[in-house]
């Protein structure tokens, strides 16, 4: 698995454990002036982005910009300036939440609420600016050579021999698909020899199922970092999935028939190679899904065997629905 940097915050934790204190929030009844004064008496904390207003409950009902606050009249109330649409995060949420609330509302600063609505802390952007970029940048380098069948730190300043005890395992899966897939195209010698555009295209039905069951496969694993994989879980993502992989199919094999058929001029291997795609890629797409989740169900670490194993299978079953469906149709 991926290590974390030193210090680096794991995005599944309670986004509680990670809430400044020390926040400054203002009772509703108070003018403007008032609110200055108390400000000044107390301090305003470490760095304070936005003032809070809450009632005489504690419970959370506004906020205030600091701009806002330093250029209103002294003798307006708190209530007359503040915005009273609050978006809070729950306390029982995660870092991956308030991540995801950063990214998509912007503001600097959340507060952050129990069930009553009452405030226990505030998280700011800074929380993000250092720690995820630093955790980003070393899974970007790791998730390069796990998705080809290695882990980094397993070859960085090893041996030469031990880099190729680490990487020949998984290069043998390709090996193995390349060569089921050379059996396959020679028991479909006759197929081939009938129509020879099926073999121009080949090659490029063979890499959109491959960079499809690669893209399904990543945000499978991405998913499964903070996702337990359940049934509910894989049901729905399976759905999701195989919507996604008929709207592939279906442009990408359009476009490639229509090409096929304006270069050679014949309907029906264009039909075969685009619903040759249409086939594949649907396949792919619950390939990258099902693999990565089938290793993780079985304790393995998807990051590393996911991606040869993918890519072999996705090869296999393109070819054979390819082949087959000539076959049939030519």
């Amino acid at each position: 698995m991926t290590q974390n940097p030193p210090n680096a915050p794991h995005l599944a934790d309670p986004i509680l454990t990670h809430a400044r204190k020390d926040f400054s929030a203002l009772e509703s009844g108070m003018s403007v002036a008032e609110a200055l004064e108390s400000i000044r008496q107390r301090g305003a904390g470490e760095k304070i982005v936005y003032f809070y207003i809450v009632d005489a409950e504690q419970r959370l009902i506004g906020v205030v910009p600091t701009r806002r606050l330093l250029t209103a009249s002294l003798d307006q109330r708190l209530t007359d300036i503040m915005v009273s649409r609050v978006l809070a995060i729950p306390q029982k949420a995660t870092l991956m939440d308030a991540c995801d609330l950063f990214v998509l509302h912007r503001f600097l600063a959340f507060p952050v609420v129990d069930e009553k609505r009452r405030m226990v802390g505030v998280v700011d952007v800074d929380l993000f600016t250092q720690e995820i970029f630093e955790l980003a940048e070393q899974e970007r380098t790791d998730e390069v050579f796990e998705a080809i069948g290695f882990h980094v730190s397993q070859v960085r300043e090893a041996s030469p021999w031990r880099a190729f005890r680490v990487r020949f395992p998984w290069l043998l899966a390709t090996i193995g698909s390349g060569t089921v897939c050379a059996v396959l195209a020679g028991s479909f010698e006759l197929t081939l020899a009938r129509t020879l555009a099926l073999a121009f295209f080949l090659t490029l039905v063979l890499g959109l199922g491959e960079s499809v069951s690669m893209q399904s496969m990543s945000t499978t694993i991405h998913t499964l970092r903070f996702t337990p994989p359940t049934w509910r879980w894989f049901l729905r993502a399976f759905r999701r999935e195989i919507g996604t992989a008929l709207l592939l199919g279906l442009a990408c094999g359009a476009t490639v028939a229509l090409i096929a058929w304006l270069w050679r001029g014949a309907i029906m291997p264009a039909v075969v190679i685009g619903g040759g795609i249409v086939l594949s890629l649907s396949t792919a797409c619950v390939l990258g899904l099902s693999i990565p989740a089938t290793l993780h169900a079985l304790r393995l670490d998807p990051k590393i065997a996911a991606g040869p194993v993918t890519l072999a299978m996705t090869d296999i079953f393109t070819l054979l629905f390819y082949f087959t469906l000539a076959a049939w149709l030519l």
